[in-house]
């Protein structure tokens, strides 16, 4: 059993990196990620993400963009659905789950299911 907390950027960068090497390898999710390599901008791309979650998980200021834009600007060229974002947290609670245990990693699952669950009501993948 793991009992490590996230407790740095450093934990976060590490999940970010195995998270991605599993959407990376992913034939339904790769899509969405190959202008990024092709333009081999992964590295660059990782640091982003790495400063996302910091911010939310430790209260930081380094995120500089739009979220919310950047995911619907990427709607308009692929569409995601529902199994997008089922296999987004299937995959990032697999990787924190496998490295961490505690208050923190926890607060970052439940945020990515909150974050989820806007992206796919702005995007009106729920439909009443």
């Amino acid at each position: 059993m793991i009992e490590r907390d996230i407790s740095s950027r450093k934990d976060i960068k590490l999940i970010i990196t195995k998270f991605y090497d599993l959407l990376l390898n992913d034939v339904i999710m790769i899509p969405f990620f190959e202008d990024i390599v092709i333009k081999n901008h992964l590295n660059e791309h990782l640091e982003i993400i790495s400063d996302f979650w910091n911010d939310i998980l430790f209260q930081t200021t380094s995120y500089k963009n739009n979220t919310m834009q950047k995911h619907i600007d990427k709607n308009a060229f692929i569409k995601f659905k529902k199994e997008h974002f089922a296999i987004w947290t299937s995959y990032l609670f697999t990787t924190i789950d496998a490295n961490f245990s505690g208050e923190v990693a926890e607060q970052m699952k439940n945020r990515a299911t909150s974050i989820a669950t806007v992206m796919q009501l702005k995007m009106n993948l729920y439909k009443s």
